[in-house]
Formats: structure tokens, C-alpha cells, sequence
């Protein structure tokens, strides 16, 4: 079942500065690979004022799900993705995939979650 693209874009990404209580703020590349093969899934981030930076990477399983957390993916080099600074997500695949994004912020009490489908 070849369902989904092999690329999308999320425009508006942002993992907040602090939390609050014992809930952590984060973010996730939601994955759903429908196919008979397992997705190969690379990361490319955008920003306002610098180059892009990549190298984030992640596999999506043969008919599975994977949530990829932000504040937990390690780039190639070691980098990790910063807190505080907004950025946009270029999400590719080897293989066709349905991709949405979600974010927890809980820098105040009354947290907000945001979801929504890639493009």
C-alpha cells in the first residue's frame, strides 16, 4: 500500500525554552508508514537568520508508527536541536509516508498542545 509522499514541510516548529511541573515541553514528527519496507527518514531544519543544518535521521518501520520526539533526536555530529528558536522541518523519506506534527508546550500551568498535518 504506497499511501502518503516521500517529502514534507513543516513551516512552523519550536521547542520552548522551559517547562513547568512535571510535564516537559516537547515536539514530534509523528510518522505512519503503511508500506511493506521500512522508512529511512532524514531531518533538515530551517531558520531565520542561518544555514540549515541536517543530519537528524530516524526509521519508521514497515506498517508502524513512530513518534519522533525533537527534544530526543541526536544529529549525525551530535548536535541536538535548540531550545528557543522557531524553525521549519523538511522531513524526507525513502519511502512513502504520512507525516504530522505535534508540539506540548508547558512553560505555563495551563499547557497547550498544537497538532496538525504536514504538508
Amino acid at each position: 500500500m504506497d499511501n502518503g509522499k516521500k517529502t514534507w514541510f513543516i513551516p512552523d516548529a519550536f521547542y520552548p525554552e522551559k517547562d513547568n511541573g512535571d510535564y516537559v515541553s516537547h515536539e514530534a514528527v509523528c510518522v505512519l508508514n503503511t508500506n511493506d519496507s521500512d522508512a529511512h527518514i532524514s531531518l533538515t531544519l530551517y531558520f531565520e537568520d542561518r544555514e540549515p543544518v541536517s543530519g537528524f535521521s530516524a526509521v519508521c518501520p514497515a506498517r508502524r508508527t513512530n513518534h519522533i520526539r525533537l527534544d530526543k533526536i541526536v544529529a549525525s555530529d551530535g548536535r541536538r536541536i535548540e531550545r528557543g528558536i522557531p524553525y521549519a522541518i523538511l522531513v524526507e523519506s525513502d519511502v512513502p509516508i504520512v507525516c504530522q506534527y505535534s508540539r506540548l508546550d508547558t512553560t505555563q500551568s495551563e499547557m497547550s498542545f498544537m497538532g496538525l498535518i504536514a504538508y
